[in-house]
């Protein structure tokens, strides 16, 4: 029991650098509130909070799998590539297919927050710079 505590508390560790280490960009920070074992072989979901401080961007990334998200508060500009770019509003969902290129920015004069999930692969960063 105390060792799948221990395996448990290290995966948790893992998610949480995978998903803060990208978030490197001035502005903008994303804070994980879970990651879970899906039923589907490989794959994890992780919950995070990404928070826009006005005119914060997330920069230009991709991600090893899909990506769900929810416009908590703010107004952000949600570029994806080869897609017109998308103003979205508190309320408004969003989704982004694995390994597209892909921007938020919060284009609104107060704070920006995003409830993202990620349908990711194991083993690999929940986000990746884009090339």
């Amino acid at each position: 029991m105390k060792a799948r505590k221990s395996a448990v508390a290290g995966a948790v560790f893992i998610a949480a650098v995978a998903v803060s280490g990208y978030a490197q960009q001035p502005g903008f920070t994303r804070k994980l509130l879970q990651d879970q074992n899906l039923s589907v072989p490989e794959r994890h979901a992780v919950q995070a909070l990404a928070e826009f401080v006005p005119g914060g961007a997330a920069g230009r990334h991709t991600h090893p799998g899909e990506e769900l998200g929810y416009v908590v508060e703010g107004t952000l500009l949600l570029e994806v590539d080869g897609q017109p770019p998308r103003t979205l509003k508190a309320g408004e969902a969003f989704f982004v297919e694995a390994g597209k290129v892909h921007d938020g920015k919060n284009i609104g004069s107060g704070p920006a927050k995003v409830l993202a999930t990620y349908i990711v692969e194991k083993g690999k960063p929940v986000a990746s710079p884009a090339k």
